[in-house]
């Protein structure tokens, strides 16, 4: 008898649990963006998101999309050009030549319109030596990226330390948020060329490090203010214009 039940119990099709009514639906994986609906997805966020302050100071190494493409090598370069050489950085840099002229710093250059002329010169060259080595090459040889991506979410203090915690971290080409190697060696090297102009007694190891020092620290100021400027824009200029 029990080798009869044994058997009757194998011939039997396998029965199914019924299918209960309550089951929850399982969601459909996202599909992923493509790289053509990605590059859209930028173009139409640049648009939104104005690349000058109130229409005139560039800021054009900001984004607010944090999976944004990598930049090719010639990107980072058109970068770095846009930047260097946008009109209004000229006239930054004759404010920064006059304020320097007016405080007599690099003495040795004198006064009047040479003085003028010189400090113009170093000041030139100081950001664009910053930008060829910080955003283009350093860049482009360690596959990093120059840009600063917005959080725009949290709080104040998140925010802040975020912004700041940027001058020594960075995005890579490939993924990742590796030490800034390229924003740190841009401004060194650029620091270090500078002996090159700047007067025999404003030259030397001590004041390339700390040229260097300030540099990055009005690059960590100027993280802060990009992280915000949407913020502060939208509070008292939208409705405004």
């Amino acid at each position: 008898m029990v080798g009869v039940a044994i058997a009757q119990s194998q011939n039997q099709p396998d029965q199914k649990p019924p299918a209960s009514s309550s089951q929850v639906p399982q969601p459909k994986p996202e599909a992923p963006i493509s790289e053509k609906t990605r590059e859209q997805q930028e173009k139409e966020t640049q648009k939104e998101r104005p690349q000058r302050i109130l229409g005139v100071v560039p800021q054009f190494t900001v984004t607010d999309i944090k999976n944004a493409r990598p930049l090719k090598p010639s990107q980072k370069f058109g970068l770095f050009a846009r930047s260097a050489f946008d009109p209004v950085q000229f006239a930054i840099v004759g404010v920064q030549a006059g304020i320097s002229q007016a405080t007599n710093s690099f003495s040795a250059y004198g006064q009047g319109a040479e003085g003028f002329g010189k400090r113009y010169g170093a000041a030139f060259a100081d950001q664009a030596s910053s930008g060829f080595w910080g955003t283009f090459v350093y860049p482009s040889l360690l596959k990093q990226d120059p840009r600063y991506f917005r959080l725009g979410e949290g709080s104040f203090s998140k925010r802040t330390s975020y912004a700041v915690s940027r001058v020594f971290v960075t995005h890579a080409d490939q993924g990742g948020k590796p030490f800034n190697f390229s924003g740190i060696m841009g401004a060194l090297t650029a620091g270090g060329i500078s002996n090159a102009y700047y007067p025999s007694q404003d030259r030397g190891v001590g004041l390339t490090f700390s040229r260097t020092g300030i540099a990055l620290g009005y690059t960590m100021a100027g993280y802060v203010f990009n992280e915000f400027w949407p913020d502060i824009h939208n509070k008292f200029f939208k409705n405004k214009q």
